[in-house]
């Protein structure tokens, strides 16, 4: 049996909401490849609608970068972190 980090747990409960978590050491160019693929299956009919269906928002063609997603973390972490501190809210 193989121990898991509490690092690896959180990267599968965000991968497990059907986000990607990319390691910060990617090269830039295989970033911008993995980027291209995700912003054309984007743009495609069939997938539009299906995460429709599921209720999820697609960002407008300008917010999907790396750059877009990263100001949008720091955003949230921004809003929600010091409710949370305040709330004594704790990680399971």
């Amino acid at each position: 049996m193989t121990s898991q980090s509490p690092r690896q747990a959180q990267i599968e409960q965000v991968r497990d909401q059907g986000y990607a978590v990319i390691p910060q050491f990617v090269p830039q160019g295989e970033l911008a490849k993995l980027n291209a693929a995700a912003v054309a299956a984007l743009a495609d009919a069939a997938t539009r609608r299906r995460l429709d269906d599921l209720g999820q928002e697609i960002p407008p063609r300008e917010q999907q970068t790396p750059q877009a997603l990263g100001a949008f973390h720091r955003s949230e972490i921004d809003k929600w972190w010091p409710i949370i501190k305040a709330a004594g809210i704790k990680p399971e």
